[in-house]
């Protein structure tokens, strides 16, 4: 297929996904956010923009200016606003690839990111509304389009975003320690209700980290995500190597996931910061692997029409 196209659907994954995630931890830390004194509310926004991947753009940022940099700025592919807006270009050039309903899903979405408020209050709300489309817009992908290469892609991009949203979500915990309890977490991920059924009576704090970090059957944990980046890589590359890997994407991806789950979890709490450095290196590292091999490659015209 088309180089362009495949990158596009690679990127709706990961921008869709990001505009998910960065909900979830908007959402999660801003009841405290709104809590704290001046002072500390200015040095946990910066800390929580650098988690971010961002930096402040002035010294006296406060939660003003960190509701626009994650929520609304059009501008920046790190807040919700723009990663949407990012998504739906790569939608428009893969045109002719992605389904007509998940194109007006992402459209309609674009269009109705102006008709929030951008107060604390309406923040909330607006992090709310953003999970339910994003959902929405996952699923017309994952129900509409044909499970083939053009969706490995798209799958792909989803997959090591989830990871790298879910490690920087728990790496968010050291910034607001005090008072922000793993039951938080938990729900920000969306696997409270999980993990209380799956872990029955253990609810610890070492517990809640294993599950989100190495549960294989829950789809926001990092391993399960890494997981589901390596079957994506195996079905665009199915090529057997009796030694090695072709692809490098696979190689770093299968190095991460076998890293944690075969580490052992006793001291996970204590080394859970060099475990989520570790997974957002691999993950950046991936994509750029990705790119290389699949997206610099020369354009084959004769595959598919300009899209118009």
């Amino acid at each position: 297929m088309l180089s362009r196209i495949a990158e596009s659907l690679f990127w709706i994954g990961r921008y869709v996904e990001r505009a998910d995630g960065t909900a979830r931890i908007l959402d999660v830390n801003l009841e405290r956010l709104n809590q704290l004194q001046p002072d500390e509310q200015r040095l946990v926004s910066r800390q929580l923009l650098g988690i971010m991947g961002s930096r402040p753009d002035s010294d006296d940022f406060g939660l003003g200016d960190l509701l626009n940099k994650l929520a609304y700025d059009r501008v920046s592919p790190t807040s919700i606003a723009g990663a949407l807006g990012a998504a739906r270009e790569n939608a428009r050039r893969a045109r002719e690839t992605v389904s007509s309903t998940l194109w007006e899903g992402l459209n309609t979405t674009w269009y109705g990111l102006s008709q929030h408020r951008k107060d604390v209050v309406g923040t909330y709300r607006f992090c709310h509304w953003v999970l339910e489309r994003t959902a929405m817009i996952k699923g017309l992908a994952d129900t509409t389009m044909s499970h083939d290469e053009s969706w490995q892609f798209l799958a792909l991009g989803r997959s090591l975003e989830r990871a790298d949203m879910t490690a920087r979500m728990l790496a968010t915990q050291g910034v607001l320690s005090a008072g922000l309890s793993w039951v938080n977490m938990l729900r920000c991920a969306g696997a409270y209700e999980s993990f209380l059924r799956t872990r029955r009576g253990a609810s610890g704090e070492e517990q809640a980290a294993e599950f989100l970090l190495l549960d294989r059957l829950f789809p926001r944990s990092i391993v399960y995500a890494l997981s589901d980046a390596e079957k994506a890589l195996e079905r665009l590359d199915p090529s057997y190597q009796r030694i090695g890997f072709i692809n490098d994407a696979r190689r770093i991806v299968g190095q991460a996931r076998t890293f944690l789950e075969f580490h052992q979890p006793d001291d996970l709490l204590a080394e859970l910061p060099e475990h989520m450095d570790r997974v957002q290196r691999a993950c950046a590292q991936a994509s750029d692997a990705v790119t290389r091999t699949y997206f610099a490659q020369p354009i084959d015209l004769s595959w598919v029409g300009e899209v118009s």
